[in-house]
């Protein structure tokens, strides 16, 4: 397999999922990936900060695909493979149908910080311990499971999960020896946006 130079450090060549297939109950339903929770709406903000060392970035969604397409042309998207909102493990289970390559990033749409040198990190995260699947991102000490790079041997233990209506990643991925890198940002308060009231103080914070 190919491998990403990336700053004297090498690494298997890595495709990108931005995880967005949520209901957003706590905000009206609305798609969060299409917001601006800063200066860019997400989908740019994470298209630009990981196209670089990213072989091909899609997008893990039900809905406004032509929208995804009219912002970025390049940009490739995919459905769940079940109807219905079975949560971000459905959605990683489902990208195995649609990637070609062996390791993937899966990135929530709502994250407000994608730390430098993410995929590297994780890949040297996972080469740790021969039998690890999956790394996960951990800012400031706070483990965030939807942000994690898996491998393609993960999908077995995805499927028995998900057969047993198991959709806990936390405990999906205790099951594959995994692994946390390890980041830290002091000026962070929000790992992530999941209400309107937490979009406020994130934007208020934000123009302080």
């Amino acid at each position: 397999m190919k491998r990403k130079i990336f700053k004297s450090l090498t690494y298997p060549e890595t495709e990108v999922v931005i995880l967005a297939g949520g209901q957003a109950r706590r905000m009206n339903g609305i798609n969060k990936l299409l917001q601006k929770f800063d200066d860019q709406i997400q989908l740019i903000k994470i298209h630009q900060q990981l196209k670089s060392c990213a072989v091909k970035i899609w997008v893990n969604s039900h809905r406004d695909h032509s929208i995804y397409e009219q912002i970025i042309p390049s940009i490739h998207f995919f459905s769940d493979d079940e109807a219905g909102f079975y949560g971000p493990l459905m959605g990683m289970k489902s990208a195995w149908s649609h990637v070609q390559l062996d390791y993937v990033l899966f990135v929530p749409c709502d994250v407000t910080y994608i730390p430098k040198k993410v995929i590297s990190r994780l890949h040297q995260a996972i080469q740790r311990h021969p039998l690890c699947e999956v790394a996960v991102v951990e800012i400031n000490g706070k483990a965030l499971y939807p942000f994690c790079l898996l491998k393609r041997s993960s999908l077995p233990t995805m499927l028995k999960h998900l057969e047993q209506n198991q959709r806990s990643l936390k405990g999906c991925f205790a099951e594959m020896h995994m692994q946390i890198a390890h980041f830290k940002n002091r000026a962070l308060f929000f790992h992530s946006i999941n209400s309107f009231d937490e979009l406020q103080q994130y934007q208020q914070l934000n123009f302080l």
